[in-house]
Order: C-alpha cells, then structure tokens, then sequence
C-alpha cells in the first residue's frame, strides 16, 4: 500500500451505451452523479453521500473516497447501481435515496454531521430497512436526538467527552465470524482510530468487526472533547480492547413481510432487521489502497444493503497511485 505523503483517484467506470469512458466530478452544491448502471437491475442499489471538503490534500477525501468505494464496488458487484452524491445531503426533490438498499455517508461530524437537520426525514428511510454505512468522522454527532438516532441506526456512534480521535498504528489479528469479515485477513495500519465509542447498552445487537488495544501513547493529550476523559484513561489503563469498526441490527417494524416466500432464506430476508456498520478509519485517504482495510468497509456495503458476500469477500484492484490521487478535493501540491 502507499505510505506516501498523501495523493487522488480517477475512475474509469462502465457507462450504459456509451462504454468505458471517464466520470468527471459534479459542480453543483450536492449533485448526485451514477457511477455505473448496468443493463439489468436485479441488483442492490447504493448511495453514497460524500460530505463538503474539510482537511487538506490526502485526508478527510470525502468525494474522492466515496468514488474509490463506489467504483471498487462497482467492480466487484457490476448488476448494482451505485450513485455518488458530491457535497452533502442530495437536492430537494431529487428523490435519490427512496428506495435505496444501502446509503454511505463519509462526511465531517460532530454538530456540522450533514445528517444533524434531517434526523426525522432519515428516520423514515431507516425504518423502511434501508442499511446505514457510516466511515470516519461520519460516526461523530451530538449528544440527544441525534446521538439516539445514530445508537439506533448503526448501534453506536462517538459521543464528545467519552470517546477519543488520536493517530495510531492498530493491529488487527482475530475477527469475528460474520459475513462482513470474509476474506479479511490479520492486519495493521495507521489511521485516526476513534474508539472509546458510545454504543447502545449491553451492546444490544452490535456485533464487533475491527477491535484493537490502543498503546499508551493514544492517552498523552489532555481532557478535551475529542482528547481525553476519566473514563476513557480507565478503560486504556485497566487494559480494555476498544472496537473501532462494528455492525448492528435494528428491528424494522414497517418492512413488508411477503405473503409466500419461494424459499426459507427469502422468507428470513422479508423479516430481517435494517443494517448499520460504523467504521472509525478512514482519515488517510492513501489507506484505501490496503486490501484488507478496503474490503472490511465492502463487505458491510454489501452487508447493509443485505446482499451477497462470497466466502473470499468483495475483492477488488488494488487501486494505482494515479487512481488515489484523482478527485480529491485540494491540488496536489509541488514536488
């Protein structure tokens, strides 16, 4: 993988009737962009929200990233469709997240998360079963309504003043045996890690994927809202694992149940709970170039949206240089 000072991805994807060719970035404010349809749409349908430029060249590459994820999907799953949304919530009226079977939101958190003004609208969406993939800072609200939402959308979410956002180094040796860890294979790399994270009680339906324990160094800084607490420098001390990615389920009331599934397995799907998965990586935009890391964020798209994971996983291309320096949101700077 690169360990370049950070870089950008440009994507050469399949358009219907016109064949290959490449997708150039929306300019409107929140414009949602088709990666690739294909022919048939038997397949799930995905949208990713990328949230408005925030750090410099390299990290928090909201846009970039979510075209990276969403080709590699592309790639890996071609009878999907799969839509990019560039900076923030989609027009009024566009329409483009009904009926969607999984949405990625990758964005800035805290009190400026897109999501914030919108809680009741995407509860809605929610509740209709549609899957919630939440990446980096996405995982970040406020406490209250929008702290709840998220403990019921995706099982846990960072809360300021409990949980913590430094750069370490995690390494990942065992997973869980869940469809969203096939193919995933022991790892470690370096990233803004959160961890400490806020989840529902007794971990009621949250199942771990990524858990690490954060050396000492990750508890130097001083107590702030994103820093350090009293509770989180126990949990270090007394030497407490820390889960950094994880999936959950929620019962969806409202989802129609079919009157005569053909088969057992699609009479469980017509009651199966709606998906979330919260995955705390993702500040370094050069660590989507790590397979494992990659696939680990794939397969729970996938998951989410209640799709197909082979027992490898969703493999795809490792992408170039060149690919991880398209479309990111500042210039690449002098050599």
């Amino acid at each position: 993988m690169f360990r370049l000072p950070p870089s950008r991805f440009s994507l050469v994807l399949l358009v219907v009737s016109v064949g290959i060719g490449r997708a150039d970035a929306p300019s409107s404010s929140a414009s949602a962009e088709t990666v690739s349809v294909s022919q048939k749409t038997e397949g799930k349908r995905i949208v990713f929200i990328a949230g408005r430029p925030s750090h410099g060249y390299g990290a928090h590459e909201h846009h970039a990233g979510c075209r990276l994820l969403a080709a590699s999907l592309q790639e890996a799953k071609p009878d999907y469709k799969v839509t990019v949304i560039q900076n923030g919530w989609p027009e009024k009226g566009s329409g483009v997240l009904s009926g969607a079977d999984a949405i990625v939101v990758y964005c800035d958190g805290g009190k400026r998360h897109l999501l914030n003004p919108h809680i009741d609208e995407f509860d809605a969406i929610m509740k209709s079963g549609t899957g919630l993939v939440c990446i980096h800072y996405g995982v970040e609200t406020v406490k209250g309504k929008p702290g709840d939402a998220f403990l019921d959308w995706i099982g846990g979410y960072f809360e300021p003043h409990w949980s913590v956002n430094p750069h370490w180094e995690a390494k990942f040796e065992t997973f869980p045996d869940h469809p969203v860890t096939r193919g995933v294979k022991p790892f470690q790399i370096n990233d803004e890690w959160y961890f400490h994270m806020r989840f529902r009680d007794a971990m009621k339906g949250v199942t771990p994927i990524l858990s690490a324990h954060p050396p000492e160094s990750t508890m130097r800084r001083g107590d702030g809202p994103h820093s350090g607490n009293p509770h989180v420098r126990r949990a270090v001390a007394e030497g407490e694992i820390q889960h950094v990615a994880w999936v959950s389920e929620r019962p969806v009331s409202e989802r129609p149940v079919a009157q005569k599934p053909v088969t057992e397995s699609e009479a469980a799907e017509t009651q199966t709970a709606g998906r979330g998965f919260g995955f705390t990586g993702g500040h370094f935009h050069w660590n989507w170039a790590d397979e494992n890391f990659r696939k680990v964020v794939l397969n729970a798209i996938v998951w989410t949206a209640h799709g197909e994971i082979p027992p490898d996983g969703i493999s795809s291309a490792n992408p170039t240089r060149e690919q991880l320096e398209a479309n990111q949101d500042e210039p690449k700077p002098s050599q």
